[in-house]
């Protein structure tokens, strides 16, 4: 499962009024790791923005495996990974399993994010010890 959902989350999705709100708060519950990678990269993105940079990246290699995991279940989905860009106003990439890129919301039509998400970039970033990640 990806998310942890509760009684109350689970009816107001069925009854079609869960807000963004609540999806996300789900998200930061069931996915601590992943929501913290992308809330630290959205605080330092203004930063880098202000400094001339397009982006901001973390590529810490998650501690363990459930992290792994919380990465990979949050940028697998399109709700999730949306729900987060919406919440901390970025547009995100994710690259090689544990690469997180943040850029501004109009981000995806520069060349940042294409050097980021381009099958170069993602043959340059393999790393052997994350063959199985």
């Amino acid at each position: 499962m990806s998310l942890t959902v509760t009684p109350d989350v689970l009816e107001a999705a069925e009854a079609g009024r869960l807000s963004d709100e609540a999806f996300v708060a789900c998200v930061q519950e069931s996915l601590p790791y992943a929501y913290g990678v992308v809330e630290r990269l959205a605080r330092r993105l203004p930063a880098a923005v202000a400094a001339g940079a397009s982006c901001v990246v973390d590529d810490t290699v998650p501690p363990d495996d459930a992290a792994f995991g919380q990465l990979l279940r949050a940028f697998a989905s399109t709700s999730i990974r949306g729900a987060l860009e919406r919440r901390f106003g970025v547009a995100l990439a994710f690259q090689n399993c544990h690469r997180v890129g943040a850029f501004s919301p109009g981000g995806r039509a520069g060349d940042a994010y294409r050097r980021f998400t381009s099958p170069e970039s993602q043959i340059r970033n393999q790393r052997p010890d994350l063959v199985n990640c």
